[in-house]
């Protein structure tokens, strides 16, 4: 399947990044830089470099969280609430210094961004820039605002908690799994690439199969699996709810994955390093392996997001 991907040159190598999986790529051969049409399947062939690899400063993708409010309470969110959001003339600022830095790929995230009026005009904004952006949604609002965002974003990642109403809502809410999966059917109609994303936790795992086989009847392109990260409000669940490395990896290689559909893990370690904007405009980057996140600095310039340490210092 055709999409759209990042293309870019670091110390001489070409780096393709994914939007929906949100991997980094060393293709087999040269590309010109930018957003680029390129086969999904053979992209995901090729190798994978992870960030800490690159020995670069500036980061090869960031998570921008512009919007603290969400409509859901799940008591496993990695937000803290307590931030202060800006308001939209300091978002659209904040998405211009983003477009302005050396990176491939910016996923907003929340919060819930689809509470946000503006949210195709910040899209818009980084592509431009020649930015690939993706929205991590609740997909609460994806049914009603998908054909609004085809075209303005290059990639949806919808999250659930389970393949069944009484699996994902006892997490999330009554009614969000049934608005989950109309949003991702919706987003698929209107040509959206969608990749589901799920926590895998003790409680969760005797689903995984399940959900992957609803990703493949609803039209998903991938399932992400996310080993739970004890960060924000997750802290208190990690005791019970935390699977090792090894319980995460064996879940996951035991799936059976339809033709089509592609399933990856995303490990604590491989979460370490990530780089992370907050509402309030303050630049965070994941320790590693991803256990804690240390405010970093402001973002006033595309330079601020070249960051090393917990003092900022390059």
């Amino acid at each position: 399947m055709m999409r759209i991907f990042g293309v870019a040159r670091r110390n001489g190598a070409t780096l393709v990044h994914d939007p929906a999986t949100g991997l980094t790529h060393r293709p087999d051969h040269n590309l010109p830089v930018g957003r680029h049409h390129l086969d999904g399947d053979e992209v995901g062939e090729w190798p994978v470099v992870h960030p800490s690899s690159l020995s670069e400063l500036t980061p090869v993708s960031v998570c921008w969280s512009p919007i603290v409010r969400c409509n859901l309470s799940c008591p496993h969110c990695l937000d803290d609430k307590r931030v202060t959001e800006l308001g939209l003339a300091e978002r659209r600022r904040i998405a211009r210094l983003i477009g302005a830095a050396d990176i491939l790929g910016v996923d907003i995230s929340g919060g819930e961004p689809l509470l946000l009026a503006d949210l195709v005009d910040l899209a818009e904004e980084l592509t431009s820039a020649g930015r690939v952006v993706s929205v991590t949604t609740n997909g609460w609002h994806l049914e009603y605002r998908a054909a609004r965002l085809a075209g303005h974003i290059d990639a949806v990642k919808v999250s659930l908690d389970g393949p069944t109403a009484l699996i994902h809502d006892g997490w999330r809410g009554r009614g969000s799994f049934n608005r989950a999966v109309r949003g991702i059917r919706e987003a698929v109609a209107a040509g959206l690439h969608v990749q589901i994303q799920t926590v895998l936790m003790a409680s969760t795992r005797p689903f995984a199969q399940d959900l992957v086989r609803l990703a493949y009847q609803v039209g998903a392109g991938g399932v992400t699996f996310l080993q739970m990260l004890p960060i924000g409000e997750a802290v208190p669940l990690a005791q019970q709810e935390l699977l090792s490395d090894h319980e995460a990896r064996a879940v996951v290689d035991a799936l059976e994955v339809p033709t089509g559909l592609s399933v990856r893990l995303r490990t604590r370690q491989d979460a370490g390093g990530f780089t992370v904007i907050r509402a309030d405009g303050q630049v965070w980057r994941n320790n590693r392996p991803a256990e804690h996140i240390e405010t970093l600095r402001t973002l006033t310039t595309p330079a601020d997001l070249a960051l090393t340490g917990p003092d900022g210092s390059a």
